[in-house]
């Protein structure tokens, strides 16, 4: 489960993914050789700083493109139901197609996703079952990146020593101020935006329910069994080691519960 490639014709989510990439590539690129390399080669931070920073590069474009390659949890045109959980199960009114409770159609891409939270443009994906762990990763890591590089910015002018010898690139050195502005201005944009979007996901998996869930009204405290927070996130990323959380190089496999626990709405 979550294994096959899933591909969203959509330009409008291209256009989008497109816009994370090309941020993504600017600060990777521009901020290692107008801060890190030449601040490391004068001796004014060490390598730790430069291995951390490719780090989150890495970790925050491995979440993004898994994120955006992942099957949801779509389901298929004829699922096989048990009989013990035929109960659980209702009619789609949109593609008339069975799905678990706590499933949603989407629109945009044309079928039922297994507890959807919502279609993000910015991943051309539906966030469902089985990538919303990613795309909680997606998060988190894009805040570190994005604080890391505006702390970076900061440090150039108001804490590091003045570079000594001026960069070999002599575009960038012409150019560095404008370089820098513009990466703390997308850093700011993209920080405000991915914090209230984490808290949101976070408050979501603590109290159990999807942003759809929530706009809709569904979701009565009356019939929902309350959950520990390390249960609900457990269930979200697939296994209940923590360390695993923060790791998008792995297989989700789901964890086993009660299928009247897990659907209970």
């Amino acid at each position: 489960m979550g294994r096959r490639i899933h591909f969203v014709v959509d330009p409008q989510g291209w256009c989008c993914m497109g816009l994370i990439i090309f941020v993504w590539l600017y600060n990777t690129i521009f901020i290692p050789k107008v801060i890190l390399f030449p601040h490391y080669e004068e001796g004014h931070i060490s390598v730790v700083a430069i291995f951390c920073y490719y780090f989150c590069s890495l970790f925050c474009i491995a979440s993004l493109l898994r994120a955006s390659a992942a099957d949801p949890g779509k389901l298929p045109e004829n699922p096989k139901i048990p009989i013990t959980e035929q109960e659980y199960w209702e009619l789609c009114n949109k593609c008339n197609m069975m799905r678990p409770k706590r499933s949603h159609h989407c629109s945009r891409c044309g079928h039922c996703v297994r507890r959807m939270d919502h279609h993000c443009p910015w991943i051309n994906n539906c966030v469902g079952e089985d990538n919303h762990w990613l795309f909680l990763q997606l998060c988190f890591y894009t805040q570190i990146l994005s604080s890391y590089t505006l702390i970076l910015d900061f440090c150039h002018y108001y804490y590091f020593l003045p570079l000594k010898k001026e960069n070999w690139d002599v575009f960038v050195f012409r150019h560095e101020l404008a370089l820098l502005r513009i990466s703390a201005f997308m850093g700011l944009i993209i920080l405000g935006g991915i914090s209230g979007l984490f808290y949101t996901q976070l408050m979501g998996i603590f109290t159990d329910t999807t942003s759809i869930e929530k706009m809709s009204n569904c979701c009565e405290d009356i019939s929902r069994p309350q959950k520990p927070w390390q249960q609900t996130f457990s269930e979200v990323f697939g296994t209940r080691w923590k360390i695993l959380w923060f790791i998008p190089f792995r297989q989700r496999q789901p964890l086993r519960v009660p299928y009247h626990f897990a659907n209970h709405i």
